[in-house]
């Protein structure tokens, strides 16, 4: 009827056990997995914590978990955990590690020269762009070289001449004086720019020590080389003070060389030490030049060695090899004389030992030069 079809009603089911009713089986728990998971075991939750720290009870039932005291088992992360750790007593913290587990370093002076060896092109290369940066845009250029050692000896020939006998002294041994005293000044501005240029060696380069891997002690050396020469420049004015005065050199001016070893050695003893001293003691940078010109002073470069006490020559040498160096030079280019072999063996045994030291000084400092300069 009205277009509307109508269908019998089925028949009707019994109603099924309503949940929570009497009789009624528990709903299973949904599984975590999906549809047709297999539902895992039951999960026991404990009870909550009363106020005694029990489960509920006044610390007589506790879980079976518990300790045989009935207080409850501490959970990771409650109140419990803090208050454990908190009674734990400190740990003492050790001044440093165990002696066994510290680093040393041995170094070895073949293994030292070895690795030195290696790296000569890295020495002449750094030399070189230490002359190209001193003289590139320098009017006088090399003249520089020959301006510090002349100007000395023009002073010391107005002052001296006038104050003491040396210029007595000089004569005695058929010498004139600027031809004395310039024979000094080499020696002794070879070590001043080689021990005050190497002295700043490692700070200077301080860039490039973190960049290229190399023996710390190729940065004083070229600066050796440099001074070495500087001191060949400055010769040219040497050969025309012998043109000036008609003198010639002496026969034995062959035994010179030896004396420029010795001086070598003196001079990289003192820019290795003080070249690792100075990125600990920045102070040395500052003091150096006043040392310098104590250094002067105290060397027989205006002066000659016959008026030092015959009692103190020994260990004044020992002390100052460069007198004997200096001594050596006019004993055999002006004096024509043999060296004092006595006090030349000494000033080679002292520079040997002042190298040898501050070599040994420089490696054992090498491991926290990068870290400090």
């Amino acid at each position: 009827m009205n277009g509307q079809t109508h269908h019998p009603p089925g028949p009707r089911q019994p109603p099924g056990p309503h949940i929570g009713a009497p009789g009624a089986e528990p709903a299973a728990p949904r599984a975590a997995g999906g549809r047709h998971a297999k539902p895992g075991p039951a999960v026991e939750h404990p009870a909550p914590y009363g106020p005694h720290g029990t489960n509920g009870t006044n610390g007589t039932n506790g879980s079976s978990g518990g300790a045989a005291n009935g207080r409850a088992p501490v959970r990771p992360g409650g109140f419990g955990a803090h208050a454990a750790v908190a009674t734990q007593p400190p740990r003492e913290i050790p001044e440093g590690p165990p002696p066994e587990l510290r680093f040393k370093r041995r170094t070895g002076l073949l293994r030292g020269i070895g690795e030195l060896w290696k790296a000569r092109e890295l020495v002449r290369t750094l030399a070189e762009r230490d002359l190209r940066a001193r003289y590139k845009q320098a009017v006088l250029g090399f003249a520089w070289a020959v301006l510090t050692p002349v100007m000395l000896m023009l002073v010391f020939t107005v002052v001296f001449q006038r104050v003491g006998d040396v210029n007595k002294i000089a004569e005695s041994h058929g010498a004139p004086y600027p031809l004395f005293s310039y024979v000094g000044l080499l020696g002794w501005t070879f070590f001043m720019a080689a021990v005050t240029q190497g002295a700043n060696a490692i700070v200077s380069n301080g860039p490039l020590l973190n960049k290229v891997y190399c023996p710390r002690e190729v940065f004083p050396l070229a600066t050796i080389i440099v001074a070495l020469f500087d001191m060949m420049i400055a010769t040219i004015v040497l050969i025309l003070l012998f043109a000036v005065y008609t003198k010639a050199p002496a026969q034995t001016t062959y035994i010179a060389p030896l004396f420029l070893v010795i001086q070598i050695e003196v001079a990289m003893g003192a820019a290795l030490l003080l070249s690792a001293s100075v990125v600990y003691f920045r102070d040395i940078r500052h003091m150096l030049p006043l040392l310098m010109q104590m250094g002067m002073f105290a060397t027989p470069v205006a002066y000659g060695l016959d008026q030092i006490t015959k009692d103190w020559l020994v260990p004044y040498v020992a002390a100052n090899p460069l007198a004997a160096v200096i001594d050596g030079y006019r004993r055999t280019m002006l004096y024509g004389q043999m060296p004092d072999w006595k006090l030349t063996g000494v000033a080679a045994l002292s520079a040997t030992l002042m190298l040898l030291v501050g070599y040994k000084i420089f490696k054992k400092l090498e491991t926290g030069i990068a870290d400090v300069a």
